[in-house]
């Protein structure tokens, strides 16, 4: 899922970075404040990703005896900056250029240059968010509506993208919105207005993506359908009696710890318990490929 990851994300950045020098430039020549608070916005998106690289990359580190359970949680600590990021400098940003602007209104000369930039960057954007959705929908479960799928989705790098990207289209509406109307009826106010509500729209985005990464952050269990696969397979035991409810975690989308405890036949030796709890083992590391970390406890006196 990491590969498929890096695709969206690269995608992200290259559009990002194309459409912050293009609203840059936008912004200079017509002064525009929603298109200068556009350009930063693609700006911070374009180092967010980067940064969600770089987590992705750091997650790949192999266990050490500091972390023993590897680094897999790099992902959604640096998921987390992103979301502070784009509440501080979008959102924050955004705002104050649209108090700014309503301070010291004037009205664009010629919006020529927004209109061509912000009707390409939707676009871009666009593109950008279909490859991220295509990503994203081949990992969940179809049944389920897309903000339910965030929302249970342990792959932070992947849903980031699609949360920002999301921002960023709605953004660009605003903003196109706000220059055609500023011009049509010559009230300079309404750029002002147009970049507070993207900054608002950012600081909404940014705080839902602060929460489902604090979430995975704190330790989030596995997905019911993975822990019905580890009863199932408990269950279809014939030395297994009864068990206890499995304790999972998520240390990276495609790393679960697992813990639960057994009770096993009485009957059996202390040789053959081994090799039945060690067979259990496997068995869910094979059936199970994203639990990489298995402890079975045994409640019988061995």
């Amino acid at each position: 899922m990491a590969g498929n990851s890096n695709v969206a994300i690269y995608g992200a950045i290259g559009a990002n970075l194309l459409i912050a020098i293009s609203k840059f430039t936008a912004s200079f020549f017509t002064g525009s404040s929603a298109m200068l608070a556009e350009g930063i916005h693609s700006l911070v998106d374009t180092g967010n990703g980067l940064l969600l690289l770089l987590g992705i990359k750091r997650s790949k580190q192999k266990p050490t005896k500091l972390h023993p359970f590897g680094y897999g949680k790099e992902v959604y600590f640096w998921s987390f900056v992103v979301s502070v990021l784009i509440f501080a400098l979008g959102g924050g940003f955004a705002i104050y250029e649209g108090i700014h602007a309503l301070q010291d209104p004037h009205i664009t000369e010629d919006p020529t240059w927004n209109y061509i930039v912000l009707i390409a960057a939707l676009i871009f954007e666009g593109t950008a968010l279909i490859l991220a959705l295509k990503t994203f929908n081949k990992s969940r479960a179809k049944s389920k509506n897309l903000i339910s799928s965030i929302v249970q989705s342990k792959d932070a790098a992947t849903f980031a993208v699609i949360i920002e990207d999301t921002a960023a289209v709605i953004g660009l509406a605003v903003a196109l919105i706000g220059v055609v109307l500023s011009q049509w009826l010559q009230n300079p106010y309404i750029d002002g207005i147009a970049s507070i509500a993207i900054g608002a729209i950012l600081l909404t985005v940014a705080t839902f993506l602060a929460h489902e990464s604090k979430g995975l952050l704190l330790g989030e269990s596995a997905r019911p359908e993975v822990l019905l696969q580890v009863q199932n397979i408990l269950e279809n035991n014939v030395h297994v009696v009864e068990f206890g409810l499995p304790q999972t975690m998520h240390f990276g989308p495609e790393s679960i710890l697992l813990i639960v405890e057994v009770d096993l036949e009485d009957s059996l030796e202390l040789l053959k318990a081994e090799q039945v709890m060690e067979g259990l083992r496997n068995q869910i590391k094979q059936e199970v490929p994203k639990i990489t970390q298995v402890y079975i406890q045994t409640t019988n006196k061995l």
